[in-house]
């Protein structure tokens, strides 16, 4: 028997193909409306808490800085987002959304709600929740 034969079942790969087939889910119905799932994230999470510094974004959404700024810049290019520097330091950049960002937001949330719905139709409610926490509880640790 070969070492890659006597491995227990991988917990990464299984992770991420759950993350694959779950984005592109939500993908599907975010296209709608011009936008990703992860671009959705991010204007919601700075609507929630704007302004919100790059930083602060980084942490709450745990991306590297280069893999947010690279999410960033079509937001940024089709003038959803507003970025300023910050008034204690002048390198640091307070994200917040502009009138065409929330009205993205706003048509973008129905969608969610769409894809939302369908992830629990095949998933189930109560194990999509139960779900939910414990990836939520990994990342929170």
């Amino acid at each position: 028997m070969d070492d890659m034969q006597a491995l227990p079942d991988d917990d990464c790969f299984a992770i991420r193909q759950a993350a694959r087939y779950v984005s592109q889910l939500y993908d599907r119905h975010m296209a709608q409306v011009g936008l990703t799932i992860t671009q959705f994230s991010i204007l919601r999470r700075i609507k929630r808490a704007a302004p919100m510094t790059m930083k602060q974004l980084a942490d709450e959404m745990v991306m590297e800085r280069t893999t947010l700024v690279r999410a960033l810049q079509p937001l940024q290019r089709d003038g959803l987002l507003l970025s300023r520097s910050t008034e204690v330091k002048s390198r640091e950049l307070a994200l917040s959304l502009t009138e065409a960002g929330e009205t993205k937001l706003a048509a973008a949330r129905l969608r969610w709600h769409a894809a939302q719905e369908a992830f629990e139709r095949r998933f189930g409610v109560e194990r999509a929740a139960s779900l939910r926490s414990e990836l939520f509880a990994m990342t929170k640790a």
